[in-house]
């Protein structure tokens, strides 16, 4: 068996491409996932540990052989209880191919404990002759290798066997008890049987194995939800990438509404390699910024970006006495009246990654209200043109973030009560001279607007974008020491990964956050 083996990894080596293998994809993508060496190696120790702690404690079939003994005449030997209770790998290599990925195991050794028993009848005696003990079997020298098939089914990753072999090199058995001493020779007749067993009954334990790991793949969610509204589109497209150090995966990525199996198909999308600064990074995210517009528009849709603001920190705001030397008129008409601003974006935020930042334009309609003897009356609407820039981070497996206001502008869509001054709204915070010229008997230190969109608008937006949304990593493992970089168009995470939870291939996860909430 063990040229096989030998023949799996050396296959890999040869064939393996010095380039990332390209498919052409029939559907869009929008996040990539690249898995360096590092995070290969960390994948593979993982799997190993799991396979021995599946493989231990294991019960090897019972043994029994009958042989001719002069003199003795025929001797039944059985071995029963065969258990593998230990074992130990202290090399293994992965090497992804043109097809599959090759994991090798090497200098792997194993410890067994056995029962022993003989009997057999002679014409010397009248009666049957017998014995039994214990025994203990090292195993020396193993390998152990398999290749593993990996192809997209129907936006599932699909996992399967295609070479898998156990070689076992030497074995060494100690029997205890009984007059072990006397039948040692005897019973070391029996390694090549035992070696046998035990490498085909881990063969077909490895298989297993692989089947309950692609149940397990199977099973994982197409969708991730984010909240009531809004699911995350994870469906795999296409075949992995595999070049001679990573595997590439590509999924649509794009924020649909939840419990939906309608999918946008407005976006366009410009391939482009997930690349890290840091080559010891272990994983490698790339996010187009279609993602965040598909996440815009689906919440924009959903009507969700509206909202009455009847509280705010200068609550003098919401009264038309503190309008008056701003709209006399409106002061003049609705005199010591409360007020509230019923905000509501009147297109979908358009949101731009450039090479060092984020920047989103919103366009949002701001309807004064008057609240005059428990009847609300509209009495004018500013249209807003809020640029801002923000700042992302990571929060546990999410994608966070915060805007801060650069700019805007307004202008008057409609009012009832005459024509508005605007420019006396708009005076910018960073001239203050002007302001307090403005302002002076009403000792304003901030022009309005700008107060209501930095105290209200965005610190309401920034409470949902510091949340943020789950990126496509399975429950169990999380990121660690990430790094953001912008490219055009484009966000990459960088991230070495821990695993935190066991991984039960019989409790199959599903993601749920539904706690988060994104904006």
């Amino acid at each position: 068996m063990k040229p096989s083996i030998l023949l799996i990894f050396t296959a890999f080596l040869l064939f393996t491409p010095s380039h990332t293998t390209q498919l052409q994809s029939t559907e869009s993508s929008f996040i990539s996932i690249l898995i360096s060496s590092q995070g290969l190696d960390f994948i593979k120790n993982l799997l190993v540990t799991k396979a021995i702690s599946s493989l231990t404690p294991l019960q090897l079939p019972q043994i029994k052989k009958s042989v001719k003994i002069p003199f003795l005449g025929r001797v039944d030997i059985a071995f029963s209880n065969i258990t593998i209770y230990h074992i130990d790998v202290p090399s293994s290599i992965i090497a992804p191919g043109d097809t599959g990925v090759a994991i090798v195991a090497s200098g792997t050794t194993c410890n067994l404990s056995m029962h022993w028993h003989y009997s057999y009848d002679t014409w010397l005696l009248p009666v049957q002759i017998s014995d039994s003990g214990t025994a203990q079997v090292q195993v020396e020298g193993m390998e152990v290798g398999l290749t593993l098939g990996l192809e997209n089914r129907e936006g599932s990753m699909k996992l399967s066997v295609k070479d898998c072999g156990c070689y076992v090199e030497d074995i060494s058995i100690k029997l205890d008890g009984g007059a072990s001493w006397l039948y040692q020779g005897m019973v070391d007749a029996f390694e090549e049987q035992i070696g046998s067993v035990v490498e085909s009954t881990i063969t077909m334990k490895l298989k297993e194995g692989i089947i309950k790991l692609d149940s397990f793949l199977q099973a994982l969610p197409k969708e991730i939800p984010v909240d009531d509204i809004a699911s995350l589109n994870v469906t795999f497209v296409n075949d992995p990438l595999l070049s001679n150090s990573s595997i590439g995966f590509d999924i649509n990525g794009l924020f649909t509404r939840a419990n939906s199996t309608a999918l946008p198909k407005y976006y366009q999308f410009s391939k482009r390699p997930v690349s890290c600064t840091d080559p010891s990074k272990m994983l490698g995210i790339l996010l187009d910024e279609s993602v965040l517009n598909s996440a815009s528009a689906l919440y924009f849709n959903a009507e969700f970006m509206q909202w009455i603001v009847d509280k705010v920190p200068d609550q003098s705001l919401l009264n038309t006495a503190g309008w008056r030397f701003i709209i006399p008129q409106l002061y003049k008409k609705y005199p010591n009246d409360d007020m509230n601003m019923n905000i509501s974006l009147s297109t979908p935020p358009v949101i731009r990654v450039s090479q060092n930042n984020v920047d989103a334009i919103i366009f949002a309609d701001l309807i004064i209200d008057v609240l005059e003897s428990e009847e609300v009356i509209p009495v004018a609407c500013i249209s807003l043109a809020i640029h801002v820039s923000g700042s992302l981070k990571i929060s546990g497996n999410n994608l966070a973030g915060s805007v801060k206001l650069d700019d805007f502008t307004m202008s008057l869509k409609w009012s009832k009560i005459g024509n508005l001054h605007l420019f006396l709204v708009q005076i910018h915070a960073w001239n203050p001279s002007a302001v307090l010229q403005a302002y002076a008997a009403a000792n304003f230190k901030k022009p309005v607007m700008w107060t209501l969109i930095e105290t209200v608008i965005l610190p309401y937006a920034n409470v949902h974008l510091g949340k943020g949304f789950p990126l496509p990593i399975i429950h169990g493992f999380t990121l660690q020491n990430a790094e953001i970089i912008f490219s055009y168009s484009k966000i990459t995470v960088c991230s070495d990964v821990a695993f935190e939870e066991p991984l039960n291939l019989t409790q199959l996860p599903f993601f749920s956050y539904r706690n988060t909430v994104w904006l």
